[in-house]
């Protein structure tokens, strides 16, 4: 596969385009706005001009309501001998493509399960696919040759592909995704109009059940509509069990005894169920969960103190699994959290405190 043309320049199209480039493949830039487009190619994700035949592959990458327009229209005009997408959701491209007439033995859904909290060709990085998932969705009769395209464009991105129906992606990212999307942002919405004093107490733990509730409403928006019912269906479920925690927390503050222990047991149900949930949560790498033990170190907020504590570290022959940031509240200094294997915490904390650090 030498040549391509991706069809939306926005985070992901622009992504694709220059993790494509990146590996010496020639990329031809179109978009509805041309600013977009020309941005995308200003950024070295390849160029605006027209392909002078037709390409390998077209990576149409614009919002789920428009995909099987778009990729008719592609079709029509011969672009590519081989046509994928990018969508978030799969099912009603699926169901718009077989409506409107498309040639799906050339055509294979995708979706790369990455993405970032902005959106545009600005933030756009030829990595951000690198070790991630990608769904790929074939129709009934896409051919071997397409199946290889996209095999292909996903090796060539440094993602990992994963072949699904697209009724099961649209179930599975409904619940890892879109619906975690939505309840990030009610948690957040609870700090619009909090007093500035409670907000002050925020820590790591709030920071990260918000984080993505910084993401662009409207693309937001255009994802839900094209999977709204499920993610419906998840938030009635996640609702009755909400429903519940809250029985049991009135009833903790009940003057019987009986029905403070029925109140502890229902909250302490739902902390359990979250326990065995998050374990299953694949680790590095996709492998099975692995339990890391936790080392806090207190670090100044100075040039060069995260890379000195890194070097000490990688000194002692201790891997970083994993590393969190808490930074202390009106202090130049915070506490960065190192995740190790279990069996190496003591020669880390030994080699650590040798070198002048202090630990909590």
């Amino acid at each position: 596969m030498r040549t391509a043309l991706v069809i939306g320049t926005g985070l992901i199209g622009t992504s694709v385009a220059l993790a494509l480039t990146a590996r010496g493949m020639t990329v031809h830039l179109r978009d509805a706005d041309p600013d977009s487009a020309r941005t995308a190619a200003s950024l070295g994700a390849g160029t605006v001009d027209p392909p002078e035949g037709v390409v390998d592959l077209a990576v149409v990458a614009v919002p789920p309501a428009l995909i099987g327009r778009v990729l008719a229209d592609a079709q029509r005009e011969g672009l590519a001998r081989h046509y994928t997408d990018v969508a978030s959701v799969k099912e009603g491209p699926r169901q718009d493509v077989v409506a409107l007439g498309c040639d799906t033995s050339v055509y294979i859904g995708g979706h790369p399960m990455s993405g970032a909290e902005r959106s545009g060709p600005l933030a756009a990085r030829a990595d951000l696919f690198e070790g991630r998932t990608w769904v790929l969705t074939p129709m009934p009769d896409t051919d071997t040759d397409t199946l290889n395209a996209a095999l292909e464009l996903v090796a060539l991105c440094g993602a990992v592909p994963v072949v699904m129906d697209a009724a099961a992606h649209d179930r599975a990212v409904a619940l890892v995704s879109h619906t975690p999307q939505v309840l990030a942002s009610l948690v957040a919405a609870r700090l619009e109009h909090a007093s500035e004093n409670a907000v002050r107490l925020a820590g790591p733990g709030i920071r990260d059940t918000t984080r993505i509730a910084g993401s662009n409403p409207a693309m937001w928006v255009e994802i839900l509509s094209a999977n709204a019912g499920i993610v419906a269906d998840i938030l009635e479920e996640l609702a009755s069990d909400l429903g519940g925690a809250v029985a049991g927390l009135r009833s903790l503050q009940a003057e019987d005894e009986a029905k403070r222990g029925e109140g502890a047991e229902a909250v302490a149900d739902v902390l359990r169920r979250g326990n065995a949930g998050r374990a299953r949560i694949p680790g590095k790498h996709g492998a099975p969960p692995t339990r890391y033990e936790d080392v806090a170190v207190l670090i100044g907020d100075q040039p060069g103190e995260l890379a000195r504590l890194f070097a000490d570290a990688g000194q002692a022959g201790v891997n970083i699994e994993d590393v969190t940031i808490e930074h202390s509240t009106g202090q130049q200094a915070g506490f960065v959290t190192l995740s190790v294997a279990p069996g190496v915490v003591a020669t880390l904390v030994a080699a650590l405190r040798d070198r002048g650090w202090s630990l909590r």
